[in-house]
């Protein structure tokens, strides 16, 4: 199965080469703490550059070029335009990763960030990026990964007009309707506010509840409030913020490292009452272990907010940092919350998987179901691969014939069924299966399908997965993607076969419509159109 090491190891370094460095990039006046010009063309770790960022890449890092060679690093948190000095820390064959050490020139477009975590946070990266600036940068990121990966050309891009304009997302705060907090014995403080540290490192007061410090598993950033989470998401964890830490109450944060303590994580999930259209909260704590005693006070806590509908105890006891117990329990209200999407009812259990963004998944559901172009006469086989909880599949059952929906996670796929059911869609069937590990008897227990729907996670589809596809020959696939890199992989292997496999592409892309589905954030979500040849 393809990984993101993967990605980082093979797609990116051929994105990067296709640039072809200049000698003289910019002529600009070195600073006096960067190195002299380096003798030869391929920098060396803890030497410190003299950069340019060009544009957004993998994971939103910067792009950037030696201005003395046009070497080309990549640099977390450095921003179109801006020019810096950097310091090399990691070397990985054609190009090397950078830690910015200070700004020479800001980055074009740069704005004011609203919030306090942003310059620490590895949640919203790009906050102090104007929000058309964050567009310019996605959709090029796509078209160039289209280009260099997909080995699509430009010019046939422009002319049947192939990759479509970036759809922003209207609401650019709290539009996240589930978030993940950590608990940990110890916060993590920036270097500049580590002289203003006065709690002694043994007291509760330096515990902290929030968000894990980019690049550490064991260091959590404390947060208050998380523009990106709703209003009464917000509230919640104020109040849990307010009271966790008082010693009498006996609470323990996990220690990732002794794995000792008792809270492990917070989780916050939004819907709304399909009837009063009111929001629904479901709070959720994970605990190593089952004492509802102790966890009496928190629940009463946060149960006088009129939103909070839902109150789960996850309990894992393993000593990894997943947020799925082996045992739930229902403390408070309901055992799950709902919402609505393009007119259906969802249930939402603690684990169940659900589009994050729920008003831009009414956006990406509509280019969907554009994209398959259903009849709308009851005579079409969707395919559904990777359904998840049945969203999509569902939302087309309306119009088809029959939808089959595959996916490997049990509890998804119970969730499915359920979904089909409260919305009393019967022309839906649901199967668990991992379709990375198909054989030849994949296929024989559906009909052949009209339009396939993929809409698999980050590391994309399994060659084995393609190959079925390309033997199948539906007339259309929609391929839905939230990784550009290995969407622009799987479009050149069904577009364009792979020849070292003798494998040989059937489909045409028609079209390719990037969406921002996470504003302040690398994350790109793109939905195709493919059509059999």
């Amino acid at each position: 199965m393809t990984s993101i090491s993967y990605l980082t190891n093979t797609l990116l370094p051929l994105h990067i080469r296709r640039f072809r460095p200049s000698l003289s990039t910019l002529s600009c006046s070195l600073a006096s703490d960067v190195d002299p010009t380096p003798n030869s063309y391929f920098p060396k770790r803890g030497q410190t550059l003299e950069l340019v960022c060009e544009s957004l890449a993998f994971k939103g890092k910067g792009l950037c070029k030696v201005t003395q060679t046009g070497f080309v690093v990549l640099c977390d948190r450095a921003l179109p335009g801006e020019h810096f000095i950097g310091r090399v820390t990691r070397k990985k064959g054609n190009y090397a990763e950078v830690t910015k050490v200070k700004t020479i020139t800001p980055p074009r477009d740069i704005v004011d960030a609203p919030c306090v975590y942003a310059p620490y946070c590895g949640g919203c990266k790009t906050q102090n990026l104007s929000y058309e600036a964050q567009l310019r940068a996605k959709e090029e990121q796509v078209r160039d990964l289209l280009i260099h990966v997909g080995k699509f050309s430009l010019q046939h891009l422009q002319l049947h007009a192939v990759l479509k304009p970036i759809v922003p997302c209207r609401i650019q705060f709290h539009y996240r309707n589930k978030m993940e907090f950590s608990f940990g014995p110890q916060r993590w403080l920036p270097k500049e506010s580590l002289q203003d540290r006065i709690v002694d490192d043994d007291t509760n007061e330096n515990y902290a509840l929030g968000l894990h410090a980019p690049g550490f598993f064991d260091k959590i950033l404390n947060v208050d409030n998380c523009l990106l989470q709703s209003h009464p998401a917000n509230k919640v964890l104020a109040a849990v913020q307010e009271c966790w830490r008082d010693p009498q109450l006996g609470f323990s944060p996990y220690n990732v490292h002794s794995h000792k303590g008792f809270l492990k994580h917070l989780m916050l999930r939004t819907g709304r009452d399909v009837t009063t259209d009111q929001p629904e909260v479901m709070v959720n704590f994970v605990t190593s272990s089952y004492k509802p005693e102790l966890l009496k006070f928190l629940v009463d806590k946060v149960s006088v907010f009129p939103e909070v509908v839902s109150v789960i105890n996850n309990v894992n006891t393993s000593v990894g940092n997943t947020s799925v117990g082996e045992e739930e329990y229902t403390l408070y209200g309901k055992s799950s919350i709902t919402e609505t999407l393009r007119g259906l009812t969802f249930q939402i259990s603690a684990n169940s998987f659900f589009q994050t963004n729920t008003y831009q998944a009414e956006v990406l559901y509509k280019l969907i179901e554009d994209c398959a172009g259903v009849k709308g006469d009851d005579s079409e086989i969707v395919l559904d691969l990777f359904c998840g909880t049945g969203t999509i599949g569902l939302t087309l059952a309306r119009s088809v014939r029959h939808v089959y929906g595959y996916e490997v996670v049990p509890q998804a796929i119970t969730d499915a069924r359920l979904n089909a059911k409260i919305n009393g869609i019967q022309n839906a069937t649901f199967v668990q299966g991992d379709l990375n590990k198909i054989d030849e008897n994949f296929g024989k227990n559906f009909p052949k399908p009209d339009i396939v729907i993929s809409d698999p996670n980050r590391p994309g589809m399994h060659i084995k997965l393609i190959k079925f596809l390309l033997n199948l020959r539906a007339p259309r696939i929609v391929y839905v993607s939230c990784n550009p890199a290995t969407c622009a992989r799987d479009l050149d292997y069904l577009c364009h076969g792979v020849e070292e496999k003798n494998i040989e592409g059937c489909y045409k892309l028609i079209s390719l419509q990037p969406v921002d589905m996470f504003p302040h954030t690398p994350h790109i979500e793109c939905v195709c159109l493919l059509e059999l040849q």
